[in-house]
């Protein structure tokens, strides 16, 4: 088996691209990961995905633990045979549910007990099932069990989840053991505080994990203010080290995170937009619903080498997703997707060539300019 590490090949200012080689292979970073909360990412074959350039999905084991249940993928072989998906995988703890279903959940100092939001039933996650659980999925880089609160909160309550989530870190990792051939990652809390955040950065440090998350941005906040903990945390985290901005994000947010240092991203933001009828380009995005696309032949951008952007009219889709066909879904899903990693690849040649400012120069100057013009 091979040990979990993490090499860098270039830096740019703060940004760096490099590759994390993991025992089911390697992903390049920095690195944008497809949201496959229930073991698939909605609308997509899995070899659609890795077709696109992902080297590894996201699973959720909060959701994997009620439907089908971790004993039961563990059985069949875990999720990536279960998924078919025989590459790297990571799998979140389920602390991103303490707070978006928090009418859903009790939490204590040992753990959170969740009703069910599928059958009503009770389930009990505490860090050392959650790592239990993604050890049953066979995840090969997975998370603390942690507490993320929306902002804005106060400073009172910030400060409980952040030292909560730091003991929760320690069980963590004493629960995750000694193996070199999987990761375990701890996550930075401290919402919109900066001196939590250096405190929370500071503690899993000496805690030692094998990367670091930034947990508890994009829950609310304005960008300048997840900037700035981004400003704030990163250089406080070992620079041998891949870090990850969880749940983030819109294409602007990613460069600009990876400017500050950050390696790894993840959001529903271009599936969930693909089902609803927005397609992501390199003119920022487009509204499908729109009336102006209904006589429109052109394709969304015929530079690009996808099928969806490329060889299906505006019209087309436009009918599509005014009839409710789940073709729609299909093909947004696809178009974003696609769009995501090519944003990523051309983000890793900037840097490895040394020009990563001008690439998001005219990244941005791309999306400002907006939609090809009208007929």
């Amino acid at each position: 088996m091979t040990d979990f590490r993490m090499t860098i090949a270039a830096t740019d200012g703060a940004a760096r691209t490099g590759e994390l080689t993991t025992a089911r292979g390697m992903i390049r970073t920095p690195a944008f990961m497809p949201v496959g909360t229930a073991g698939t990412v909605k609308a997509m074959y899995p070899e659609q995905v890795r077709a696109l350039g992902a080297d590894v999905i996201l699973g959720n084991t909060y959701h994997l633990m009620l439907r089908p249940g971790a004993e039961r993928v563990a059985a069949l072989g875990g999720l990536h045979v279960f998924a078919n998906w025989p590459h790297p995988i990571l799998t979140d703890s389920g602390g991103f549910q303490v707070m978006s279903l928090a009418g859903l959940r009790k939490l204590d100092e040992d753990g959170v007990t969740f009703q069910s939001h599928l059958d009503g039933s009770t389930h009990r996650l505490t860090p050392e099932r959650s790592l239990e659980i993604q050890a049953l999925l066979d995840a090969d880089i997975r998370m603390q069990l942690d507490e993320c609160v929306r902002l804005p909160a106060s400073r009172q309550e910030v400060e409980r989840a952040m030292r909560l989530s730091l003991r929760w870190a320690e069980r963590s990792k004493a629960a995750f053991g000694e193996t070199r051939e999987r990761a375990l990652f701890g996550i930075v809390q401290g919402g919109d505080q900066p001196d939590l955040r250096i405190e929370s950065a500071e503690g899993l440090a000496a805690i030692g994990f094998d990367g670091y998350a930034i947990g508890g941005l994009a829950v609310g906040e304005p960008q300048d203010v997840m900037l700035a903990m981004l400003d704030t945390t990163v250089p406080a985290l070992p620079a041998d080290k891949p870090r990850y901005l969880m749940g983030v994000g819109q294409p602007d947010d990613i460069v600009e995170a990876v400017a500050r240092g950050v390696d790894m991203f993840d959001c529903v933001l271009p599936t969930r937009a693909g089902r609803h009828g927005v397609a992501y380009t390199r003119f920022g995005k487009l509204n499908m619903k729109n009336a102006r696309h209904a006589e429109d032949p052109r394709p969304l951008d015929e530079a690009m080498d996808w099928a969806p952007s490329r060889d299906y009219s505006r019209a087309y889709l436009h009918h599509l997703v005014k009839s409710g066909e789940l073709l729609a879904g299909m093909l947004l899903t696809w178009n974003n997707l696609a769009y995501y990693q090519h944003l990523m690849a051309g983000i890793r040649a900037a840097i490895a060539e040394g020009r990563y400012a001008a690439f998001v120069a005219g990244t941005k100057a791309g999306w400002a300019r907006g939609d090809l013009p009208p007929l």
